[in-house]
């Protein structure tokens, strides 16, 4: 409940930042999840986690030798995070996602596997936007893939501008009920 109550307060204060009143229901969670293949993803990349319900369930998956970067720029949900997680595997990191590429040097990674993204995109700047959909697009891997999911049809246009080929999911059984976006180089 108080994920919920945390989640609910932080979109009362900023609803550009936040796309939904509630944290995703774990219907959503697992479609999503259920896409990453964790003996071969070696390095995900999550964007705004919020409370954390897809982090917590990635991080039970994980392989020993993974690596797992935790972006959120909001700061009540980035300390809840690291106050929560203790996992050497995973990087928490409160910085815009137009940043990856400064931060995946800092760790010395080259490229991303998989791209789970929670961002808001309707809700941002334009450009704002297009940078962070060209970041997750220039350090993705070659065979690797960015998962969107919003609650409406407006990043079919923007993501398919970027990538080659965007499948396109739905979950109904979420509140409000999502557009899941897997896209590929």
């Amino acid at each position: 409940m108080a994920n919920i109550k945390s989640f609910t307060q932080e979109f009362i204060q900023d609803k550009k930042m936040i796309g939904s009143i509630m944290p995703s229901w774990r219907f959503l969670v697992k479609k999503i999840v259920r896409k990453i293949n964790f003996s071969k993803d070696k390095v995900i990349v999550e964007l705004g986690p919020g409370t954390g319900v897809f982090t917590y369930k990635i991080i039970e998956k994980l392989e020993k030798d993974t690596i797992f970067l935790v972006f959120e720029l909001n700061e009540t949900f980035y300390k809840n995070l690291k106050e929560k997680i203790s996992d050497k595997r995973v990087i928490l990191i409160n910085d815009s996602a137009e940043n990856i590429t400064k931060h995946l040097i800092k760790l010395g990674l080259k490229d991303i596997d998989v791209i789970i993204s929670s961002l808001p995109l309707t809700n941002l700047d334009e450009q704002i936007k297009l940078n962070i959909i060209d970041s997750c697009h220039k350090n993705l891997k070659q065979i690797g893939k960015f998962i969107q999911y919003q609650y409406s049809s407006t990043a079919k246009d923007l993501l398919e501008k970027t990538f080659k080929k965007v499948l396109i999911d739905y979950t109904i059984i979420n509140m409000p009920p999502a557009i899941i976006y897997t896209c590929y180089k």
